[in-house]
């Protein structure tokens, strides 16, 4: 085995490849140092190359509040080591704990958030082209770790990216023992983060109790990983490949899009699968929270064979076939429950319901609604059925939605007329018999009016 040198060739050589041809702007770096030894190699480094280079370096420190005066402790390290070799120092602040309570994070999941919207930030104002941080082999080695535990696909397995956006990591292949080495050669002093001792996280969990035997089984297992996750990367690039093709036959329309069922069903699994995380992510404008289930959904929607099939996934977004195509659709959040009483007039999302003695523009009902009865607008539910005139029993409204030609998107936005929680009537399918008017009884009229109708077809 060659002895690897401890001024981190490969870091260097990242660099270089990073830089090659570009102008002067792009070798202006902003490096994210806390102080821990890895962030510090990560200075000492990037300082080394920049003199040889002609590059620029800043730091970037955020003190996520958790560790009161440890914090402050590492805040003040990193201050002074920059002050006393001129290198610029940025810091920020954040409440990590109020956040994480406020958006319903966990506490890792707010400190990231910050820390990043801290590095953007930073970034700008230095004018640094590249925010460099310092993951290494072995934190790689621990994210592959964590996403195979949790079910990942192959794209989890690929850990963490060396370059996204403007984001670089030139210490991704290399393991945290020869960054160990690197330090104690050069002399390169750091502080210590006490929780990094302890068990209460996954993260610490994978690096004290799992990679030490690992380690066991081969020394050289965080590196063994990264180049796993190399080759993940460029298999997975051309599957993306693959996928676009498939994906780039979807047509528009209002709130998502449309693509033939045949284009996902005669593609291999693993591209039909990326094929519709693309045009899920596209609808939605994003893929985070978008899952392998949602993505079975979609699938076994497209192959169903038929066309009455329809399924509700994550982030409001619905799929259902319509001939031989596949409807994808973003859900408009629903409109909240409103009261209403006879002589009035409500709005419901973009429909007006009016309760009057005479009928009104639009789709009117005559009904018979008990005087004591709560009466209410709102959407549809799962569990409501209703029994039309005429009809042998009571049917399920979302079957009677499908008999109707009414789309699910439209289903949704339906207004729905309740007499003590009960549908008594909703326009494009009618009303219940169980509010028919009596000869002697007292009747009202129900009027729905969409302001803009379209046609259903």
């Amino acid at each position: 085995m060659t002895k690897r040198t401890t001024d981190l060739p490969d870091a260097r050589l990242f660099l270089d490849r990073l830089t090659l041809g570009k102008p002067e702007t792009q070798r202006r770096f902003l490096a994210a140092v806390s102080g821990g030894l890895d962030s510090m190699c990560l200075l000492n480094c990037v300082l080394d190359w920049c003199r040889d280079n002609g590059g620029t370096v800043a730091a970037a420190h955020f003190n996520h509040r958790l560790r009161g005066e440890a914090a402050d402790r590492d805040e003040a390290f990193v201050r002074d080591y920059c002050t006393a070799r001129g290198v610029p120092f940025l810091r920020g602040e954040g409440d990590t704990r109020s956040l994480a309570k406020r958006q319903g994070l966990t506490v890792e999941e707010a400190a990231r958030q910050l820390r990043y919207g801290f590095l953007a930030r930073a970034a700008q104002e230095a004018d640094c082209a590249w925010i460099l941080t310092a993951h290494h082999a072995d934190d790689n080695a621990e994210t592959m770790l964590l996403n195979l535990c949790r079910g990942t696909g192959s794209r989890g397995l690929c850990g963490i990216p060396a370059v996204r956006d403007n984001i670089v990591r030139p210490f991704l292949q290399i393991p945290r023992a020869e960054l160990a080495a690197y330090a104690a050669a050069h002399g390169i002093p750091h502080v210590e983060d006490e929780t990094n001792d302890e068990d209460t996280t996954a993260r610490n969990l994978l690096r004290h109790k799992v990679l030490p035997v690992l380690r066991e089984i081969n020394p050289r297992v965080a590196e063994n990983m990264a180049r796993t996750a190399a080759v993940l990367i460029r298999e997975g690039k051309a599957l993306d490949l693959a996928a676009e093709e498939v994906s780039a036959g979807a047509r528009m329309c209002p709130n998502g899009l449309q693509i033939a069922r045949s284009a996902l069903n005669a593609a291999p699994a693993a591209v039909a699968e990326r094929a519709v995380l693309d045009l899920l992510g596209r609808v939605c404008g994003h893929r985070k929270d978008l899952s392998a289930v949602d993505v079975g959904a979609v699938l076994a929607v497209a192959g169903s064979g038929r066309t009455d099939m329809e399924a509700r996934l994550s982030c409001r977004l619905m799929v259902w076939c319509e001939g031989e195509d596949l409807v994808i659709f973003r859900q408009s959040p629903p409109a909240e429950p409103v009261p209403i009483a006879r002589g009035e007039t409500v709005r419901f999302g973009d429909w007006t319901v009016t309760l009057a003695a005479a009928p009104g523009r639009g789709e009117s009902h005559r009904l018979s609604l008990p005087e004591a009865a709560e009466l209410s607008v709102s959407a549809w539910r799962p569990g409501d059925r209703m029994t039309l005139p005429g009809a042998r029993g009571s049917r399920t409204l979302k079957r009677l939605c499908a008999d109707r030609g009414v789309r699910p998107w439209r289903r949704d936005g339906l207004p729905v007329l309740r007499a003590d929680g009960r549908p008594a009537a909703v326009p494009k399918i009618g009303m219940d018999v169980e509010f028919t008017p009596q000869e002697d009884g007292t009747a009202v009229f129900v009027t729905f009016y969409q302001e803009t109708e379209e046609s259903d077809t």
